[in-house]
């Protein structure tokens, strides 16, 4: 067996990932509101990308059953590329929003399955001690990439001669990225008797077990409920929420660019070394508390740019926490069977909250939203908004905070149920 590399090498890996999701929530949704749509339509690119984050586990099992996780990596980075070189070609404006959605849904799908090799290909390479560390690195990839694709990614769209050349620049960046493989030992495909089909049986044998191990309860709980979701910075990043704070183009690719990526990634690295000493699901929660402390602190601080970028900042780190928590959560509770399936099964049940959550505040942020009847999805969370908040960005700060409270406080009440039960600690592996 290969001698494991140090593991900032899943922060290389997993890049592509996290900077293909930056183009869009960052970059491209920014320009949507500079180039004359709504808030709410703004927050349409980031929506649709969560919600294909949140299916994304019932493709998963094809990455366990077919081809080698190196494989999968090469294909779906190759493919990832030209889908950001599609993006970058098309101007953002009304006339173009189905074409560019069905692209960003497409990107995203693809780009997934690079989210699910390095996922695989970790859960069977990193030893239980590891675990922490591992995932601070791995998050570092997530979220700085996230902040070079976001802040470069619209520095280059507004900057370059040709918008296409920061698609063809980002797309070459992918492609760099899959040197990392080199270091890291092979990751077999499920080969057991009856071929495909019987890889799929033992997949759905690996999920149950993990269902049923306290672990793997609590873990999935936690990441269904609102906690660390990170889900404002989606829209302070939009042109009509930042200039609330006299916050421009510069601004917002500073908060979400790469000093952004520096910052969030020391907010890993912390939250993986904490995660490494104490519980890791105890760590989520207490890092979503954080958020909503911040939250809170930006809502009630001047409306000057320099506070728009202090708390900006102060919210990325916070956001580093949880992920790393997060990816530290799912790696402990889950084993090694299946991975890239159960990984992405706790990775879609936490991105639904996040989807929502994004278009409940981008909507409470949206002075243009000022009736329960335009957003009859959101349905009684609408209606409670409405009654006891207003249509500000303060008013969605304050609401990320509270949501965030009551997700916590949720979990710790099934923590002391699920601990009293009769259920096996952890899945075996």
């Amino acid at each position: 067996m290969k001698k494991l590399p140090h593991p900032a090498i899943y922060a290389l890996l997993y890049f592509p990932f996290g900077a293909m999701g930056g183009f869009v929530a960052v970059a491209m949704t920014f320009l949507a509101t500079k180039n004359g749509l709504t808030i709410t339509e703004g927050a349409l690119f980031g929506a649709v990308q969560l919600a294909i984050s949140w299916m994304k586990w019932t493709w998963a099992p094809v990455v366990d059953v077919t081809l080698t996780p190196k494989r999968w990596y090469h294909i779906a980075t190759s493919t990832s590329a030209v889908a950001v070189i599609g993006l970058a070609s098309f101007p953002i404006n009304q006339e173009n929003m189905p074409l560019l959605l069905a692209m960003v849904a497409a990107g995203a799908v693809v780009n997934s399955i690079v989210g699910m090799a390095v996922e695989a290909i970790m859960a069977h390479a990193t030893p239980e001690t590891e675990q922490g560390r591992a995932s601070g690195w791995f998050q570092v990839g997530n979220l700085g990439g996230s902040g070079v694709g976001g802040g470069l990614g619209l520095i280059m769209l507004e900057g370059l001669p040709w918008p296409w050349l920061a698609g063809v620049i980002m797309g070459a960046s992918f492609l760099l990225c899959g040197i990392g493989l080199r270091w890291l030992p092979d990751t077999p495909r499920h080969e057991v008797e009856g071929g495909v089909r019987g890889a799929l049986r033992k997949v759905g044998r690996d999920i149950a077990d993990m269902g049923r191990s306290k672990g793997g309860l609590l873990a999935a709980i936690l990441c269904f409920s609102p906690v660390g979701t990170g889900a404002a910075a989606g829209v302070l990043t939009q042109a009509a929420v930042a200039a609330e704070w006299g916050a421009g183009a510069n601004e917002v690719a500073t908060i979400q660019g790469t000093v952004a990526g520096v910052i969030m990634a020391l907010g890993c690295l912390v939250g993986g070394y904490a995660c490494d000493r104490m519980r890791p699901r105890t760590a989520y929660a207490v890092f979503g508390l954080l958020l909503g402390l911040v939250a809170v602190g930006m809502a009630y601080s001047p409306r000057t740019v320099a506070m728009f970028v202090g708390w900006s900042m102060v919210y990325n780190f916070g956001v580093g926490l949880a992920y790393a928590a997060f990816t530290a959560t799912v790696l402990n509770a889950m084993g090694t069977g299946s991975a890239a399936t159960k990984y992405n099964l706790y990775a879609s049940i936490s991105n639904f909250p996040i989807w929502w959550l994004g278009l409940l505040l981008a909507w409470t942020a949206d002075p243009t939203q000022n009736a329960v009847a335009t957003a009859p999805w959101l349905g009684g969370l609408a209606a409670m908004v409405d009654r006891h908040l207003g249509h500000t960005p303060h008013d969605m700060l304050i609401l990320e905070a509270l949501i965030g409270v009551v997700g916590v406080s949720v979990f710790f009440v099934m923590s002391r149920v699920v601990g009293r039960s009769r259920l096996p600690d952890s899945v075996a592996t």
